[in-house]
Parts: C-alpha cells; sequence; structure tokens
C-alpha cells in the first residue's frame, strides 16, 4: 500500500525573523549605529510585522555579517584613524624628555 504525496502549499523558504532583543545578542551595536546603518543602506532594513512590531529578517543580517567579516579579512574594511591624543582635555599625555646618545664616546 502507498501512501499519498503530500503536496506542498507554501513554496516559499522559511524565514526566520528576529526582533532587536535578539539582534543585539548577534550585532555588537548600538540602536542608533544601527539605524544610522540604516538610512545609509548598509546595513539590512527592518519592518513592521504590526504597528507596534519590527523585526530583521535572520538570513539578511548574518550574510552581512559575513560580508563584514571577508571584507576584514581581504583588508577592503576601511578602519578609522587613532585618535590625537595630545589633543583631548582629559588625562593631558605627559611629555617626555627626548634623551640621545652620543654612541662615539659612550655617555649621555
Amino acid at each position: 500500500m502507498q501512501l499519498p504525496r503530500l503536496v506542498a502549499t507554501n513554496t516559499l523558504p522559511f524565514r526566520r525573523t528576529i526582533r532587536r532583543t535578539e539582534l543585539r545578542q548577534i550585532v555588537p551595536l548600538a540602536d542608533t549605529t544601527i539605524y544610522d546603518m540604516e538610512r545609509r543602506g548598509e546595513f539590512p532594513r527592518r519592518f513592521n510585522l504590526t504597528a507596534r512590531c519590527v523585526v530583521w529578517d535572520l538570513t539578511e543580517v548574518e550574510a552581512w555579517l559575513d560580508a563584514c567579516r571577508q571584507a576584514s579579512d581581504s583588508s577592503q574594511l576601511k578602519r578609522a584613524p587613532s585618535p590625537d591624543v595630545r589633543q583631548r582635555k582629559r588625562r593631558p599625555v605627559k611629555v617626555r624628555a627626548l634623551v640621545t646618545v652620543d654612541h662615539s664616546t659612550g655617555s649621555e
């Protein structure tokens, strides 16, 4: 006896969505940074399930993370310049005296 085959009614693949709390665990960026990156098109866009529920597509977020990792590994990611610590107002950098050594006489 042969069992009847079930036909899938939904041909779309299952797509998991995540809310903000799960996104924070996956992506260690501040909410404002994520929002700014979304506006510039550098991060997957959120969408509303309801008027008060905002979610992200998990596969898009994971693809973004993979792209970031590949860019970092291939040195395509532009790094921010190091701050000039001499310009900070609090905890100023102590200036060290430069000592030169005269190698011909062996004295300082």
